[in-house]
């Protein structure tokens, strides 16, 4: 068990290792690469805006001139990109795979591949990213997947009928429902790797209730309505008001990726109000992230939906 105020200066020395950072321009993926980088590993920011991307790396580097960070456009929402960026590492060693960035909130939309929007980009991306990056994974001793999920999956349910929410559509239930796929994504690959004796590693993390652009930038997607209009005052006042910081957010995806007692399977959050603050800890999954009967369809379902499978 961590010790109950574990922070990035417990983070052990990173030389020599590649970390894959998702969304590492802001929020708590760009405090994910600041910290892994300050550590000595190389980074490789993978986003879909190379300005802000080069932006926050020069951001990072004025704190840690000696970070070594790479920028690799990626894209969750479209498979073909998600592909393209895992070929340019297939002959790399990575160490590191930190399935960080998504959406929230997000309106009715669809990617580029025709799936709804929130489930395409948060779990279809991730999970056709870490198939694609499985061979280098294996290849390196000691690697671990890191997904972030969040307490939001408490509400989540997995319609394997419905995964595009092509009957049923909401903002909240669509972020819900993608989270608890992610973590239930996490604990069927480490099942899944511990029965194929990998040496990889799955781990999920959440991190509380963090002050971040990510909920503003979905509440305000698409045309104005009543609920972009109250729920961009509503996340206001609630960063202000409850959420951590995103550097307090990033600590659980960090203990997740560097910690030594970290086993497979393991899932960490904040310590402190319900999981929503502090310094990260153990997590308790919800009941619902346990069903591995679902959990196996789910896989299944991804798999038909992207095409990728995990070797």
């Amino acid at each position: 068990m961590a010790r109950s105020r574990w922070d990035t200066k417990d983070m052990p020395d990173l030389s020599g290792k590649t970390a894959v950072v998702t969304g590492a321009n802001s929020g708590l993926g760009f405090h994910t690469a600041s910290a892994l980088a300050a550590k000595g590993a190389h980074v490789v920011m993978a986003c879909r805006d190379a300005g802000k991307a080069n932006a926050a790396a020069a951001e990072i580097r004025s704190a840690a001139p000696n970070a070594s960070l790479e920028f690799l456009p990626l894209d969750l929402a479209s498979l073909a990109s998600v592909k393209t960026f895992a070929a340019a590492l297939s002959d790399r060693r990575l160490d590191i795979l930190c399935n960080n960035a998504g959406v929230m909130f997000a309106p009715r939309g669809k990617t580029a591949d025709g799936f709804e929007t929130t489930f395409g980009t948060n779990h279809l991306g991730h999970f056709a990213l870490t198939g694609a990056l499985m061979a280098p994974l294996l290849a390196t001793p000691g690697a671990r997947v890191v997904t972030v999920a969040s307490e939001f999956a408490r509400l989540g349910r997995i319609n394997l009928d419905d995964l595009n929410a092509e009957r049923r559509f909401s903002r909240v239930w669509a972020y819900a429902n993608a989270k608890l796929a992610n973590l239930m994504f996490s604990m069927e690959l480490q099942r899944r790797l511990a029965a194929k004796g990998a040496g990889v590693i799955s781990v999920a993390a959440h991190p509380g209730y963090s002050a971040t652009n990510l909920q503003a930038a979905g509440v305000n997607m698409g045309e104005p309505d009543a609920f972009a209009r109250f729920g961009d005052w509503s996340m206001k006042w609630l960063n202000q008001s409850i959420a951590q910081t995103a550097a307090m957010g990033a600590l659980p995806s960090l203990l997740a990726a560097t910690g030594p007692d970290v086993k497979g399977g393991d899932y960490y959050g904040p310590a402190n109000l319900m999981g929503l603050r502090g310094y990260p800890t153990r997590s308790s999954r919800p009941f619902q992230a346990r069903n591995q009967d679902v959990a196996r369809r789910l896989w299944a379902a991804s798999e038909a939906m992207t095409g990728v499978t995990f070797p």
